[in-house]
């Protein structure tokens, strides 16, 4: 997958594609029917499969005040992206002049002229160029003029409702990382460098890997049980998170995000991991003695070892089930 990190200014663009156009925060499954459907159409087509989306967030300079924390880092929507299928990701910076511009004007100078595109997905409510005032009425009717095709994908719900970057945040802000899970199509996850900590882990019998995570973002204060990924094994292991700031042992501390690893010994400072959230075990309190956190961390533990073989056991049957259907 090719990365176009200013596009707009660009001179060796790809042509002739399917594409999108959007922010795309978290690649949740409402943003990946679209995205698959590009993909799956250029396939069909011959062509290159392709998003234009914008960076900074259209909201940081229109309305600071207002602009979203990102669920996925750019090296982890790169990823997603990569995984779905793209072939192009064309990033155009998002400036005072450039928020200026006519939706039409964008169509007509850089969709048409410059990278020619033959079909063009985008949800039913999305809307774009100066105040907003671009539409997919407004796509399908220029398309008519530039040779172009412009189709709505319907929104995919959750409990009744649309999946939107809006909802993951606020289900993450309540720590309900289950639902998290099940709008974005896999559990939340976050990505840092293990750093040192004050090995007040360790002392109380449960040592820890300390992150310093490089998402915007994080699950509500809590314990959870977790997966993380060591690129250098490479390999994953199950893990206990706490996200918060350790009041039975301190006053004021700074917020911290620290993983007991199960069964790991190895020494990973400097890495950089990958922690993805499964369930919230519960929430961070004041323990009345120390003692009585390590064994609530013990605990926890024991919780994390159970929900995890539960979780192996259910995926190792539908494994088996897949393998021996013969419709599959």
């Amino acid at each position: 997958m090719q990365v176009f990190p200013d596009a707009y200014l660009a001179s060796d663009l790809p042509r002739a594609g399917v594409g999108t156009i959007g922010n795309y925060d978290g690649i949740h499954r409402g943003q990946r029917a679209v995205l698959e459907m590009v993909v799956a159409r250029a396939r069909e087509r011959g062509l290159s499969a392709m998003m234009v989306t914008f960076e900074p967030h259209p909201l940081a300079v229109l309305q600071p005040e207002r602009v979203p924390r990102r669920l996925a880092t750019p090296a982890q929507r790169e990823r997603l992206l990569a995984e779905i299928g793209l072939d192009a990701v064309l990033i155009v910076r998002f400036t005072p002049e450039f928020a200026r511009t006519p939706a039409r004007t964008f169509v007509r100078e850089f969709l048409h002229r410059r990278l020619d595109w033959k079909e063009i997905y985008v949800g039913n409510g999305f809307v774009f160029g100066h105040r907003r005032e671009g539409d997919l009425a407004l796509l399908r009717s220029l398309g008519r003029d530039f040779d172009f095709a412009a189709f709505g994908v319907e929104e995919v719900k959750y409990k009744g409702e649309a999946i939107s970057s809006t909802r993951i945040r606020r289900s993450l802000a309540e720590g309900a990382v289950e639902d998290a899970w099940d709008m974005l199509g896999r559990p939340f996850a976050i990505e840092g460098l293990v750093a040192r900590g004050d090995r007040m882990g360790k002392r109380l019998g449960w040592p820890t890997v300390n992150l310093a995570p490089h998402n915007e973002l994080l699950p509500a204060d809590g314990v959870y049980a977790c997966r993380v990924f060591f690129p250098s094994f490479p390999a994953t292991f199950d893990c206990v998170t706490n996200i918060g700031t350790r009041p039975t042992l301190y006053e004021n501390y700074q917020r911290v995000v620290e993983s007991h690893v199960l069964d790991f010994r190895a020494d990973v400072y400097g890495e950089r991991v990958e922690l993805s959230f499964y369930k919230r075990l519960r929430e961070e309190r004041v323990f009345p003695s120390v003692m009585d956190l390590s064994a609530q961390i013990g605990r926890d533990v024991q919780a994390t070892r159970e929900y995890f073989e539960v979780r192996r056991r259910l995926e190792n049957q539908a494994a088996v089930a897949e393998r021996d259907d013969p419709e599959s």
